[in-house]
């Protein structure tokens, strides 16, 4: 377009807009934006020049131009314990696993895969061939929460030493996430609602891995602690399954908002995905 005519065309459309706010009734000024809402016409030639007019300056100030957007679908898995996992329909009556709660807060286009499964361990869900199927899935990020097993009797077939073993399998799970492209994040086991806390230590294991590694973590056993000391105990059982390590609805609902308050910040990539922005 010539400079003349592209002048010519804007006289028509900046300067007069006396004539049209008259021509065009719609024509309003929102937050420093000019919105004009055209009635229907026949095509006529000054209907046709207008348009142009209004086209060619369309990036112009006062008028905002937007794209849908398209989001890539994105695989979450999740892997972990019965403090995590899915429950049945019966089950969930008394039990549920924060896992269960984790896709409402996203939109369709990130789906949420919960293979996590009770009674399981670092050791025993690799060695079920849990850890197996859960790469099948080609998963873009991973969350990862195991302890609460992991910290049985060491003569239990599950447990593991939180300065040896229980890190190994951390950083094989790290390593296998990281081999097919995707991203691992730790999350610490939450805190049992008891006076002495077993899970201490393999709480800071995860954190030792996550710095050696360079991977992002979830402070779940900090978080639950502070829920518990702000509720107090009376408030605290009401998250309760009936012992002081499951949840029922309630206490997977806080749980799961206690994760989704660290989940964006240690992975931005997904905060494009929820449904609404987190309220602090």
């Amino acid at each position: 377009m010539s400079r003349g005519l592209h002048k010519y065309l804007l006289d028509r459309v900046e300067a007069p807009r006396l004539q049209l706010s008259s021509r065009f009734k719609g024509l309003t000024k929102m937050d420093g934006v000019f919105v004009v809402r055209v009635p229907q016409m026949r095509s006529t030639p000054i209907f046709c020049l207008l348009t142009l007019a209004l086209a060619s300056c369309a990036t112009g100030p006062g008028f905002v131009a937007t794209q849908p957007t398209t989001l890539k679908p994105l695989r979450l898995v999740l892997i972990g314990d019965s403090t995590v996992c899915n429950y049945t329909d019966a089950d969930s009556a008394h039990r549920h696993g924060w896992g269960m709660h984790i896709q409402e807060y996203f939109k369709s286009d990130l789906t949420v895969s919960n293979l996590a499964l009770s009674g399981r361990s670092t050791k025993t869900f690799i060695q079920q061939g849990h850890w197996d199927e859960a790469l099948k899935e080609k998963p873009d990020i991973v969350l990862i929460q195991f302890g609460h097993n992991d910290s049985h009797a060491p003569t239990a077939p599950e447990a593991t030493n939180a300065a040896t073993d229980f890190r190994d399998y951390l950083r094989k799970y790290i390593d296998d996430t990281r081999a097919i492209g995707g991203v691992p994040i730790l999350v610490t086991p939450m805190c049992r609602r008891t006076t002495t806390d077993a899970l201490a230590p393999y709480a800071d294991a995860m954190k030792a891995v996550a710095a050696e590694k360079h991977v992002a973590l979830i402070d779940l056993h900090a978080s639950s602690a502070r829920l518990y000391q702000q509720l107090g105990p009376e408030a605290t059982n009401e998250l309760s399954s009936g012992d002081n390590t499951h949840f029922n609805a309630k206490g997977a609902e806080a749980m799961a908002k206690l994760v989704m308050d660290e989940f964006p910040v240690v992975a931005p990539q997904v905060k494009s995905y929820l449904i609404k922005p987190l309220s602090p």
